[in-house]
């Protein structure tokens, strides 16, 4: 397949000089083999070119302008429709040519076809069918097949850990409580002794107090005898002397 170019090498218009240069050069970047048709100075192409352009393609005066691409007898478009292509990446499409391995419009058209059929386009086989053997994964036509389950198992160790956790924190609420209460419990024994004591104090003291009242009982007994005794030997010597 030949690309061909039809330009006017002798216009006087610059616009269209400008946009002739450019078409040549992006072909030329792009190493595509195209052959240029002047039709300044060809009447013949002059003539192929507007024959073959589509009528619908064609500006209101029926007469259509250079640059304008073929490949081979196809009607590729105008300058405008090439800058368009060009500017979406899309410039082997346009031409009609495949796109050459690892080039932008080649990974595009590979993804869109991914998309659409879920294999690689260079994996099908020589009739067109897509080879088993070079099958896409399905994680990459369906999403992650083991995403859901990543997720459920990922779910159920948190609840595994909220269970755990709830756990742990009715054991610590238990232990603290058994801690308190056996903190209590000492204190409230320490509280029995206390009034134990108390109270053996306080009888202590009672017991210390009958004992002293009864000492004094019996002094004042003692006393009251000897002043009695005294008075029975006064008056027996009262007697004596008489």
């Amino acid at each position: 397949m030949v690309i061909k170019v039809f330009l006017a090498t002798s216009s006087g218009s610059t616009a269209i000089k400008k946009k002739q240069q450019d078409v040549v050069g992006f072909l030329e970047a792009l190493k595509v083999d195209y052959t240029q048709l002047d039709i300044a100075c060809n009447e013949e192409n002059r003539m192929w070119m507007r024959q073959n352009v589509p009528m619908e393609k064609k500006p209101t005066n029926g007469i259509p302008l250079p640059p304008q691409i073929f490949n081979e007898d196809s009607y590729c478009g105008d300058y405008d429709t090439f800058f368009d292509a060009k500017e979406d990446n899309t410039v082997y499409s346009f031409l009609g040519l495949p796109p050459p391995p690892g080039s932008k419009e080649a990974v595009e058209a590979d993804k869109a076809h991914i998309v659409e059929n879920g294999t690689h386009a260079e994996e099908a086989d020589a009739e067109g069918n897509p080879d088993d053997s070079a099958e896409v994964p399905v994680e990459e036509r369906n999403g992650d097949a083991h995403g859901e389950e990543d997720a459920q198992a990922a779910d159920e160790e948190e609840e595994g850990e909220g269970g755990e956790e709830e756990v742990a924190e009715g054991e610590t609420a238990e232990a603290t409580e058994g801690e308190t209460a056996g903190d209590e419990a000492p204190a409230e024994e320490t509280g029995e002794e206390a009034m134990e004591e108390t109270d053996e104090e306080a009888r202590a003291e009672e017991e210390e107090d009958q004992e002293g009242a009864d000492d004094d009982r019996e002094e004042e007994e003692a006393e009251v005898q000897e002043e009695e005794e005294e008075e029975d030997v006064e008056e027996t010597q009262e007697e004596e002397a008489e």
